[in-house]
């Protein structure tokens, strides 16, 4: 086996695991590491171990795939990680509008990022890091947004598209925490609450209305702000009034997001037939922030395959030309 192509899929399997990012991160080095090497130091195992980049265990990945054997780690990983969900959806979608890269709280580059994307077949991939309220997640000052625009506009190919975009804060007043004109500029902007998220539910609502309503936002990003498991433990779902919410979003034309994260789960059961009722268009994203959890769109497309969401009405299905269109 190829050791790269071991080394990538080990940190892919632990990405779409969510396994500590620190591992994957350091089996993705490792083939980066392996790839720059001349010929003479990946054949030479004193040379080889003490490089850059390569530690203990991708060593020994790396020295059972030059043997022609597939590595004992990667074959545990194979063992243990459950198989993606099937639908009738999940080949329906053409491309995710919610994931991160190191410019924000990402694991990789935007290049692999694109990469990835076009590795699962997607058409399109929107990038969209994180607002600079968000200070622990390295949020994007409005410099830095600038900076980043053109470069994943870069990364497109004649089949394959890169969007700009945010995952821009809804601020306690409903306000949204960039420039307006940046958030023009951007093909794709998904609004989320990321703080005060047990705020009382009236206060709650009125600042999810706000958001809505303003002109540059696209999708309504993992609403109501749950986490159901995983090493982050729990948190309970914001209170709203989510009739009115989205009622908002129907009247605006903002998507309702479903996301793929199998710790979220947002929207809930209950939440994704009241959109579906209000006449909500959804986007199934898999908010992505390492090249492996793009994958995790099947989370996503299941659930709204069991909750009755028509194909037509889910954006992320649709052509490049129509999400374009309704975007702007």
């Amino acid at each position: 086996m190829d050791p790269v192509d071991a080394l990538l899929e080990i940190a892919t399997v632990l990405e779409r695991e969510r396994a500590s990012r620190y591992r994957a991160k350091a089996f993705r080095q490792a083939a980066a590491t392996v790839k720059a090497l001349p010929l003479d130091v990946l054949n030479d195992p004193t040379r080889l171990r003490a490089a850059k980049g390569i530690g203990e265990s991708t060593f020994a990945v790396i020295r059972e795939a030059q043997s022609g054997v597939v590595p004992a780690y990667l074959v545990d990983l194979r063992g243990e990680v459950e198989p993606e969900r099937t639908s009738v959806l999940r080949p329906k979608l053409r491309g995710d509008l919610h994931a991160h890269t190191d410019w924000s709280d990402g694991t990789t580059p935007i290049a692999v990022m694109a990469d990835a994307a076009r590795a699962l077949g997607h058409s399109y991939l929107a990038i969209t890091d994180h607002s600079p309220r968000l200070r622990v997640a390295r949020g994007l000052s409005a410099e830095r947004l600038r900076e980043q625009l053109p470069l994943v506009r870069a990364e497109s190919t004649d089949t394959f598209t890169m969007l700009t975009g945010i995952e821009v804060d809804i601020l306690e007043d409903g306000g949204l925490d960039q420039e307006p004109e940046l958030l023009g500029e951007a093909d794709i902007v998904v609004a989320s609450v990321h703080s005060k998220l047990r705020m009382e539910s009236r206060e709650m609502t009125r600042r999810m209305l706000a958001a809505v309503a303003q002109p540059h936002v696209n999708v309504l990003g993992h609403c109501t702000g749950r986490l159901v498991q995983g090493d982050r433990g729990t948190r309970p779902q914001s209170q709203f009034d989510a009739r009115a919410v989205f009622d908002a979003c129907a009247e605006n034309g903002v998507a309702v997001e479903i996301n793929s994260r199998p710790e979220r789960q947002d929207p809930p059961d209950d939440l994704i037939a009241i959109a579906l009722d209000a006449g909500c268009l959804f986007s199934i994203d898999s908010d992505a922030h390492a090249p492996g959890q793009l994958s995790l769109l099947d989370y996503g497309a299941e659930r709204a395959e069991k909750a009755g969401v028509p194909a037509e009405r889910i954006v992320t299905t649709w052509g490049l030309e129509r999400l374009r269109a309704w975007a702007e």
